[in-house]
């Protein structure tokens, strides 16, 4: 095994182009492995040792490695957790407001800002393909859907909400606490009472 495919390894198999040469890789080293077939091009600037199990979502991998500060939200979110028959077209994610937006050429995005206390709260992290990707949990995700129903569709926010609540042992308390800071409780408790 070669030097510059051992500190691939050591870093879970892909990394940024940034990390490779920080790691001390040269970029002629990465652009040979590149034409040798050892590597495979993810996205502009990822790379991943070619001999790995295929990905499972590239399009998460690509924004938990390109975006890190992104967390998954919405429709990708649910869909993440199982709570949707949707499949998104893009990438829906968050960012504090202040946050600069990203620019990727794929996948596509969808970008929502969110106040502080609302982009940390409820923040679950995942291990896909050896990179931690941050999607919010099914409680805050449901939260974010009633606030943003105008935009995704009320047709998909109550079916994520009986998805959820046919799993068994819904978190109601939980719930209504990313309610709460999501400030959607009063629309959402209507729903809750007719369904439970």
């Amino acid at each position: 095994m070669s030097d510059a495919e051992s500190i691939f390894r050591e870093h879970g198999g892909q990394m940024r182009m940034s990390e490779a040469l920080a790691a001390g890789l040269s970029r002629y080293a990465l652009y040979k492995m590149l034409d040798s077939g050892q590597l495979e091009r993810i996205s502009r600037g990822v790379y991943r040792l070619t001999d790995l199990p295929s990905v499972s979502d590239p399009d998460l991998l690509v924004i938990a490695v390109r975006v890190p500060r992104a967390v998954v939200c919405l429709v990708s979110a649910i869909a993440f957790h199982g709570l949707t028959t949707q499949v998104p077209h893009a990438v829906w994610i968050a960012l504090p407001r202040s946050a600069e937006t990203p620019r990727l050429d794929h996948p596509p995005l969808l970008v929502h800002r969110f106040a502080w206390e609302a982009y940390e709260a409820g923040v679950e992290e995942h291990v896909l393909d050896g990179v931690t990707v941050r999607v919010y949990g099914p409680e805050k995700s449901l939260a974010d859907l009633f606030k943003f129903r105008n935009r995704v569709g009320l047709d998909v926010v109550l079916e994520a909400l009986d998805l959820y609540l046919e799993r068994g042992r819904p978190d109601v308390a939980v719930l209504m606490q990313y309610a709460r800071i999501c400030r959607v409780a009063q629309v959402m408790r209507p729903y809750l009472e007719a369904k439970l």
